[in-house]
């Protein structure tokens, strides 16, 4: 529910994006995927990016899950285990650089 909240929440700020907007990857391909009305090559790019500097390629594979069950999003949140803490402060740390990077987009 996070990842689908911040991709339709995305708009102004930095503009960094401008070299990686279009980045390609699963994050991409699930954010393209999804029935967000605000998805767009360039949105779902900017996010791509964001998750290549914040993100492991297994990360992101674990945050594409958010998008087909949102539910699951809450259950790392809460989870009382070591690594899906660990998860979620690098997930949190993505999520905010996607939501400063692609503003505006």
């Amino acid at each position: 529910m996070t990842i689908l909240a911040f991709v339709a929440g995305c708009g102004g700020g930095s503009r960094d994006y401008d070299v990686t907007r279009f980045a390609t990857g699963p994050v991409s391909k699930a954010c393209m995927n999804s029935d967000r009305k605000a998805r767009s090559r360039a949105l779902c790019g900017c996010v791509q990016a964001a998750a290549d500097t914040e993100l492991s390629y297994g990360d992101q594979r674990k945050a594409v899950g958010f998008y087909r069950d949102p539910h699951r999003a809450q259950e790392v949140r809460q989870s009382d285990r070591s690594s899906d803490r660990d998860f979620w402060k690098r997930y949190s740390a993505f999520v905010n650089r996607a939501e400063s990077l692609c503003r505006g987009i």
